[in-house]
């Protein structure tokens, strides 16, 4: 059901005469059976996206909106971005009386579940804090989601999920064996989902994002982690504020000594969501994804290709590895190509680098 303000139904009333030429006021109950009645033949489908306002979740938001979606946003923080593209409801999705609300207020036809946390060293320093905030709550949303008979389900998993790779580049059946709390975090969530849809009947996608990157700078879209901890955005604010950037350990069984990453644009992942929302409304089964490249770079290569797209240098240095960190993981996408009809289109690293670049410099600015 369309979003609507519960108040506007108070002041719409209906005034007739009776049978003495004395004015009346109409039935109010009656008058809003009619009024949301009315609404419902001009119902736009709603998608509810938890943590619409983080870096991953706003650009599915957007990109959602561009099909023609009513977006609702559920998120303990605001984005202004996305003011003409959301409907913000301030919360958190253990908040099970919220949800509840939701679902009888809206008529939701899938839900995007991006909310999470996710920085691998820290879930290795406070795991409890990752297996609440990632597990427990999700359980609370899908509960009360087939409370409500909603069982269109797309969720942010992650390739920490696979571990070190026995065989690259990964597929979606090598084995899972994540080397960090994050990681089994996001394994967990896709048992209690593969259960759910044996016992439950969810019909849900995994998207298995490698390392997402890139920004939308025209619509003010992009990384802004609190702390941030992801390559690309580090350093770039080390590049523009003239600063020395670290990188996590030299000593890798890779080429350079640097771990190798498969980077993905951010627009790349949006899309991915909208292929996998098309597909399961279309029968498709549910099922897992990788998004990638099929293309590693080294954190070296990174960082010599940022200096080169920025045109400024910079002092670079080593120190120790970080906890949790796998060598190498580089993507096979060709599953989501041939299932989804899904590719990568805005992924060239100078492409994603340029893009985070512009709304990095934006940032500072302000």
């Amino acid at each position: 059901m369309y979003s609507y303000n519960a108040s506007t139904t108070n002041v719409i009333l209906v005034i007739f005469q009776d049978k003495g030429g004395k004015m009346k006021i109409a039935n109010c109950c009656v008058v809003t059976f009619l009024l949301l009645y009315s609404i419902r033949l001009i119902a736009v489908a709603s998608i509810l996206i938890t943590g619409g306002s983080g870096y991953i979740g706003s650009h599915v938001a957007h990109r959602m909106k561009q099909e023609g979606y009513h977006i609702i946003n559920l998120d303990k923080k605001n984005n202004k971005a996305l003011h003409d593209v959301v409907e913000y409801i301030e919360g958190d999705v253990a908040d099970k009386a919220l949800l509840a609300r939701i679902f009888e207020a809206y008529d939701i036809e899938a839900v995007v579940h991006c909310a999470a946390l996710l920085q691998v060293g820290e879930s290795v320093k406070d795991p409890l804090k990752y297996y609440i905030n990632n597990v427990s709550n999700t359980l609370v949303l899908l509960e009360t989601m087939l409370k409500y008979g909603i069982k269109t389900f797309i969720f942010s998993s992650s390739a920490a999920v696979y571990g070190v790779p026995q065989w690259l580049p990964l597929t979606e059946d090598h084995p899972r064996n994540p080397i960090n709390p994050y990681g089994r975090t996001k394994l967990m969530i896709e048992m209690i989902c593969e259960d759910f849809a044996q016992a439950y009947g969810l019909q849900f996608v995994m998207l298995r994002y490698f390392n997402a990157a890139g920004a939308m700078p025209a619509w003010g879209l992009g990384e802004e982690h609190s702390p941030e901890t992801h390559l690309i955005p580090c350093f770039l604010q080390s590049l523009i504020q003239n600063r020395s950037f670290y990188i996590f350990g030299n000593d890798y069984p890779t080429p350079d000594g640097t771990c190798i990453r498969d980077f993905i644009h951010v627009c790349d992942i949006a899309d991915a969501h909208w292929c996998a929302l098309n597909y399961l409304q279309n029968g498709g089964k549910a099922d897992c994804f990788n998004l990638g490249t099929g293309h590693g770079f080294s954190i070296k290569e990174v960082i010599e290709t940022a200096q080169k797209v920025c045109n400024k240098m910079i002092d670079v240095q080593f120190c120790k590895r970080r906890l949790g960190d796998p060598p190498i993981l580089v993507a096979d996408f060709v599953k989501a190509q041939k299932v989804l009809g899904w590719k990568p289109r805005y992924s060239k690293l100078e492409n994603i680098i340029q893009d985070a670049y512009q709304y990095t410099c934006k940032q500072s600015a302000r």
